[in-house]
């Protein structure tokens, strides 16, 4: 059987050595698995090597972190971006999402955006829950941690996703970027970009509330 070809995207050494520690694990009690590992700390490296990987070694396993820095050309804004990338570039890849994150709000958006094959919260991971997750998503995804399940069972729904203009616009106003200048950043017109942070407001409950609020709960809810 052909080596698992893995591609770990997250900027923290520990983290990465965990996920590396548990493919171990997997390739010491089933030998028919086998792995080769890539490590990327950025999205600009991840970008790199999911547009040169070869035909016969497409990458078959996608760890992916969620809160990483925007890319260098500002067009990818998190590792939810990079998700939706990587759906692009390489679709038969098997993503595996793990995040400090576990606010409904942004848990909800994740699974309906970049729709993971495997789901994990890093405060629920264990050595035993990564090799449980590697072993699911390689035979019968998907694998949801504890948290994930929690969401589900209890059907939390929030059918407003934030998409990849609505994301850019509550980064733009966390840095400061006054409404005149956001058509130079962002292609909409003023009305259109109005229309938009009046429609987050909705979202997030605070209608009648200023910017610097909508950006405070969007940072809260990890959308920023």
């Amino acid at each position: 059987m052909k080596p698992i070809n893995v591609l770990i995207i997250d900027d923290h050494p520990i983290i990465a050595d965990a996920y590396k520690s548990a493919m171990l694990k997997v390739s010491d009690t089933n030998k028919d698995h086998t792995f080769n590992i890539k490590v990327a700390n950025d999205i600009d490296t991840a970008i790199y090597e999911l547009n040169n990987s070869s035909t016969n070694k497409i990458f078959d396993i996608i760890f992916l972190d969620i809160k990483l820095p925007k890319s260098s050309d500002g067009l990818l804004l998190s590792g939810e971006d990079l998700g939706l990338e990587i759906r692009r570039i390489t679709p038969k890849s098997k993503i595996i999402v793990a995040t400090t994150y576990n606010d409904n709000y942004r848990l909800n958006n994740i699974l309906k955006s970049i729709n993971p094959d495997g789901f994990l919260i890093k405060n629920d991971i264990s050595s035993n829950e990564l090799v449980e997750a590697i072993i699911t998503v390689i035979k019968n995804p998907p694998h949801y941690s504890k948290t994930i399940l929690q969401l589900l069972r209890k059907q939390v729904t929030n059918d407003f996703i934030l998409d990849k203009i609505d994301r850019q616009l509550l980064y733009e106003l966390s840095i400061g970027t006054k409404m005149g200048d956001l058509p130079n950043v962002i292609p909409l017109s003023i009305g259109g970009l109005e229309r938009r942070k009046r429609q987050l407001k909705e979202a997030f409950n605070i209608a009648k509330m200023d910017d610097k609020t909508l950006v405070e709960i969007a940072k809260q809810k990890g959308f920023i």
